[in-house]
């Protein structure tokens, strides 16, 4: 045990007479700004309480896609280094397979005495049960908000009634977390939890009830530029950001393009963050009731969020229960139809429709930030992070500066659970991981000193170092900012600066070379079998 962490855990155990519980809840393709503690007009009251009374971390980074982030987030390993996201010559994405050591959190809890359980989205390779969870809800079902067909209880796939009715995905994630909680105090009370909690909203398709719609129906008719504006307003009074607000970049649209989906969509979608004025009133009005939908996703998610906050209380878990909350990466720009298609005459967010934000609202979710999910400039990788444990985190509504990134959870949680990590498995050496614990952050708003933060999907890479970052999307050069005064990333210092260019371009080349030496170390312990694909 470090020295200084032995100090930190004297220091949070003396309010907390047990190892805390743990509740790590995760949303999907949410915006850095979707919150009303980051600066949105969307009301989120459980997680803006939960803000008020812990922490907030303005400089958290995921990795600009679903599963390389849940990856990340449950082994303390970048993706790339576990097989779950691609590297040039190496593999691995969304069917890659961990190797055998790449193991998850819950392996290491357990042996601590903690029960685990798992509430949500999986998108992780292999079953859930068997990664080290003792019950599980796992939503397969990503297509459609309104029925429970195809997902697992305990990953045994679920019986859907015929007259199937009243059922929505982020109500079923509560539920289920409830009852896995209920049932733990019944039973389990002397034992700590750690709760996985990882919703699949906002993301598409873009599904609500319609009471929830109702609430935001007509609120976006101002247009993206009214929202960002306001919402980084907000944000500067918060002191969330200091730096400028990244301009509309009209000629970036989806990731991929899908010109069959526009034509099912209809004239009133737009894939590219044209300025409001230009589009059509059917345009405009399309556009702003996609937006309402996204809202109404996350004032909903907010909502049952606080159902198990009040299960946490009645059972006396409060206290002593750490929440989590991030995004698995911002939000996205995608503009595409799947599974159950699109009816353009049935009602908007409806099960009958398949729509996405697409780049314009997208723009807006993650303000101040410049781009989307799927790159890794800031709009891409920066999330959210709100912490709250009233037994060990004494700050409240406090902002929390530091980069971090989500392969710091892992050693953060098992710092505070006073479990160490084996070195070995199975009489083999296990890599080092490269997260750091946010444990002193957690308790005051210092910086946690690290080599970099590095980043590769799809041939969008980044790495910073301190301060500066450089950045190039796929085919691009590098760009390179000062994120202490450009986190918009609006000021390209690399004609002004290039050997820092040069010198940050090398660190990356390094690092992934080092992150493909570890991916590459024991490909022969690769189970057999494949995980199923999922493309988002």
């Amino acid at each position: 045990m470090r020295p200084l962490f032995a100090l930190l855990f004297a220091t949070f155990t003396a309010f907390a007479a047990t190892p805390p519980n743990v509740v790590l809840i995760l949303a999907d393709d949410l915006g850095y700004s979707d919150l009303g503690c980051y600066g949105s007009e969307i009301a989120t009251p459980n997680l803006d309480g939960l803000a008020n009374n812990g922490v907030r971390f303005t400089q958290f980074y995921n990795t600009a896609r679903c599963w390389p982030s849940r990856a990340a987030l449950l082994t303390g390993y970048y993706a790339q280094e576990v097989h779950r996201d691609g590297m040039t010559g190496i593999g691995g994405g969304g069917q890659g397979v961990r190797q055998s050591w790449a193991r998850l959190l819950p392996d290491f809890l357990k042996p601590a005495g903690y029960r685990t359980y798992h509430s949500g989205k999986w998108h992780i390779d292999g079953k859930v049960l068997a990664a080290g969870f003792d019950r599980s809800l796992n939503l397969e079902n990503q297509g459609n908000y309104f029925t429970a067909k195809g997902n697992l209880i305990d990953d045994v796939p679920v019986k859907v009634p015929a007259d199937e009715k009243g059922y929505y995905a982020s109500i079923a994630v509560a539920d289920h977390a409830i009852e896995c909680l209920k049932d733990h105090a019944a039973n389990y009370k002397g034992k700590p939890f750690f709760h996985y909690i990882p919703f699949i909203s906002p993301h598409f398709p873009l599904h609500a009830l319609p009471q929830d719609i109702a609430k935001y129906h007509d609120k976006y008719l101002a247009g993206w530029e009214a929202l960002r504006a306001s919402r980084f307003e907000r944000q500067k009074a918060m002191g969330i950001t200091n730096t400028t607000l990244s301009a509309l970049e009209r000629d970036v649209g989806p990731p991929y393009d899908f010109p069959d989906a526009m034509k099912k969509l209809g004239s009133g979608e737009v894939n590219r963050p044209l300025p409001w004025a230009e589009l059509t009133d059917e345009q405009r009005r399309f556009q702003a009731t996609k937006m309402a939908i996204h809202a109404a996703m996350v004032d909903r998610m907010d909502q049952e969020i606080g159902r198990i906050i009040a299960q946490l209380k009645a059972m006396g878990a409060y206290e002593n229960t750490l929440i989590l909350f991030a995004s698995d990466n911002g939000a996205s720009a995608e503009i595409m139809v799947r599974n159950g298609g699109h009816d353009p005459q049935a009602e908007m967010g409806s099960a009958a429709t398949y729509l996405c934000l697409g780049p314009g609202f997208s723009s807006a979710a993650n303000t101040p930030h410049r781009r989307h999910k799927t790159w890794v400039h800031e709009g891409g990788i920066s999330t959210p992070l709100i912490a709250h444990w009233p037994a060990g985190i004494a700050a409240q509504g406090e902002l929390r500066h530091t980069p971090g990134h989500f392969v710091d959870i892992v050693p953060t949680i098992l710092d505070l659970a006073g479990v160490q990590k084996p070195t070995d498995w199975k009489g083999q050496p296990i890599p080092p991981a490269p997260g750091m614990s946010l444990v002193a952050a957690l308790k005051s708003d210092i910086t946690i000193e690290r080599p970099s933060l590095w980043w590769l999907h799809e041939e969008n890479k980044a790495i910073r170092v301190g301060d500066y970052k450089i950045v190039a999307a796929k085919g691009d050069a590098w760009e390179l900012y000062d994120l202490k005064t450009d986190r918009a990333e609006q000021n390209n210092l690399a004609t002004k600066m290039p050997d820092k260019v040069k010198e940050l371009a090398a660190l990356w080349q390094k690092q992934a070379d080092e992150i493909a030496a570890v991916a590459k170390l024991t490909l022969n312990e690769q189970p057999k079998g494949k995980a199923k694909k999922n493309a988002h």
